[in-house]
């Protein structure tokens, strides 16, 4: 069986701490590596059309959402684990280039909701589609099987650890 480099530290922490070398620690490492070979695709491909990871975050969130692409701040916030500051520097940036708006609630004024421009649409299509090609690339030498077979296994361990979809079927 090759190695990789989580082997590596292991190993240390078997000689230097024995009792906590498992499982938990090894999926725990395994799951941060991979977990930072994602952000620098994201962030190379946010990067390259002048965006940080939480705007392309929030543009990908309200696209997720579907037409009219409008959502709550709190919504947002809440979703992305964002602070409701951390949200505002971020709605503030988009909205200075044009990508969203924000409006009151016509039913009531205490509501207000953030919405995607039609430049929005486009440019959230257009970083969603990047990013997509390069985890695409970046999971490209590893077998489709391997790769479905670590869907399920991940969809199962985030299932036993209380992660359950919202709605029946999401």
């Amino acid at each position: 069986m090759r190695r990789d480099r989580v082997d590596e530290v292991v190993d240390e922490w078997r000689v230097q701490l024995p009792d906590t070398v498992g499982p938990a620690m090894e999926l725990g490492k395994r799951i941060h590596r991979l977990a930072g070979r994602l952000q620098e695709v994201v962030r190379a491909e946010t990067a390259a059309v002048g965006l940080t990871p939480a705007e392309f975050d929030v543009l990908s969130a309200l696209r997720r959402a579907g037409a009219p692409y409008a959502l709550k701040p709190s919504d947002l916030a809440s979703g992305l684990l964002l602070t409701s500051g951390g949200i505002s520097n971020v709605l503030r940036r988009l909205q200075q280039d044009g990508v969203i708006e924000r409006e009151a609630d016509a039913a009531d004024a205490r509501v207000a909701w953030v919405r995607l421009t039609p430049k929005g649409v486009t440019a959230a299509e257009r970083v969603v589609r990047a990013v997509t090609k390069a985890q695409a690339r970046l999971f490209a030498p590893v077998p489709q099987e391997l790769q479905h077979d670590t869907i399920r296994s991940l969809r199962e361990l985030l299932v036993e650890l209380g992660d359950e979809a919202v709605h029946e079927g999401a």
